[in-house]
């Protein structure tokens, strides 16, 4: 709707930024050309570009309606407090500067479950959508009594117009821009037998390969896990339990760290987890703020840029900084050193990987490498005192000297003539913003990478 916004005030999902509407032609990423240009760019150096999908709702219509509504209890929105009434909502779009393109639909009132403003009454409330066959999906997130209704004009995918518009719309986007797969935006808010037919229309008409992945924000794993088998582990989703592990673990004095992986969706259904360290939404006073200790970050992000289990995500803001919001930080986490941990994982996390999580304040980890990567790397962590691990790193690399890529260890650790090597790892207190974490490989390999 708002040229300057994110996205998620959705008004017309055709409009790349290649028409004039709602005062700008360009969206804040700029014109379609230019989008287009990134993604063929962006493909051409084999990067996969995802597409984050917003289906739950529209916003900025362009006229009101008049239809019956109920208004609900916003904390328990299955219980509703007054008699149905006339109301005028925001539910008639149109989309004038598109002029049909693409797709005839235009929407109405009964396309919609429920919104938040009657403009007759200039109330603010929450009015659930009266009429035949009408009322929340039942198969959402059960907080608030129903979570379906989020936010703007709330979209029913049960009405089988919305579907099938919806469902071209998925079709198309592939044909306008290359992307690999799509971020499905507020799972748990809608529909979980529409989306599982959204899912399996994907994969009808698009492929087998195209990636999902679900961002259904609970943090007890169980919901996560029932899902992926409602979804017929057809997606992945976002490992919301390991980012509360990782918040709890480094703001708790004397933290098992043994117990990071417990109760997460990595530990259950590695394969299915998209694991990660924090993202827009988690940052200081944003709607999920989870905070991570920053002596920590280099920690979280080596247990999962690192190991095999999950599919991992980089944060922007770590990576570089954030210089927007209400709290910028000019400075990247990790003490810069994040892309090291990126480089390691391209380079050397590879094939199988034994755990040495045996001491509760000093764990490690060791990868062996497969037959194109044959190095592998150990990783060691503290969130406690200075401590050692003796792991096995092969008697291939007998007599081996690996020294620390992050350089808070100065010397080298032989490999002994039975494969082992003994690999310390630097005291950090809690209050550090220096890195707790030593992550070694083989010397030689290094100079040969240079």
């Amino acid at each position: 709707m708002d040229p300057s916004a994110t996205g998620y005030d959705i008004y017309d999902m055709y409009d790349l930024g290649e028409f004039y509407q709602k005062g700008s032609r360009a969206t804040r990423w700029g014109p379609k050309e230019e989008l287009q240009a990134l993604a063929y760019a962006a493909r051409a150096i084999g990067i996969g570009i995802y597409w984050d999908t917003v289906l739950n709702h529209k916003a900025g219509a362009d006229f009101t309606e008049r239809f019956k509504a109920v208004k609900v209890d916003p904390h328990q929105r299955n219980v509703e407090i007054a008699p149905p009434q006339d109301i005028e909502g925001w539910v008639g779009f149109d989309f004038p500067g598109r002029r049909g393109k693409y797709s005839s639909m235009k929407y109405r009132w009964q396309h919609f479950t429920g919104v938040d403003w009657d403009a007759m009454a200039s109330q603010h409330a929450i009015y659930k959508t009266c009429g035949y066959k009408k009322g929340w999906a039942m198969d959402v997130s059960d907080e608030n009594g129903n979570y379906d209704y989020l936010m703007f004009a709330n979209l029913d995918h049960s009405h089988p117009e919305v579907e099938g518009d919806i469902f071209k719309w998925a079709e198309w986007i592939g044909t306008e821009i290359p992307i690999s797969g799509m971020r499905i935006d507020a799972a748990k808010h809608y529909s979980a037998a529409f989306q599982k037919k959204f899912i399996d229309h994907l994969r009808a008409t698009v492929g087998a390969d195209y990636d999902l992945v679900g961002e259904y924000w609970r943090g007890e794993v169980g919901l996560l896990l029932e899902h992926l088998r409602l979804m017929d582990h057809q997606i992945s989703l976002f490992d919301v339990p390991l980012v509360g592990r990782f918040s709890v673990i480094s703001n708790t004095r004397n933290a098992d760290l043994r117990q990071v992986f417990k109760g997460t969706l990595v530990e259950q259904r590695p394969r299915h987890a998209v694991t990660f360290v924090g993202n827009h939404d988690t940052q200081p006073e944003q709607s999920l703020e989870t905070l991570i200790a920053p002596f920590f970050k280099p920690l979280a992000y080596a247990l999962i840029l690192l190991r095999w289990q999950g599919q991992p995500c980089v944060f922007y803001g770590d990576l570089y900084g954030i210089r927007g919001g209400p709290k910028p930080r000019l400075e990247p986490s990790c003490g810069g050193k994040l892309p090291i941990l990126t480089r390691a994982r391209k380079l050397y996390a590879y094939g199988d990987q034994r755990d040495y999580f045996d001491k509760r304040h000093c764990i490690g980890f060791v990868r062996y490498g497969d037959l194109h990567h044959p190095f592998g790397l150990a990783c060691i962590l503290s969130n406690a005192a200075a401590s050692r691990k003796r792991m096995y790193i092969g008697l291939s690399h007998a007599g081996e000297k690996w020294t620390d890529i992050l350089q808070s260890q100065t010397g080298t650790v032989v490999i002994d003539d039975r494969g082992y090597g003994v690999f310390p790892v630097a005291s950090k207190s809690y209050n550090s913003l220096s890195l707790d974490l030593s992550l070694e490989y083989g010397k030689l390999l290094w100079m040969s990478q240079k």
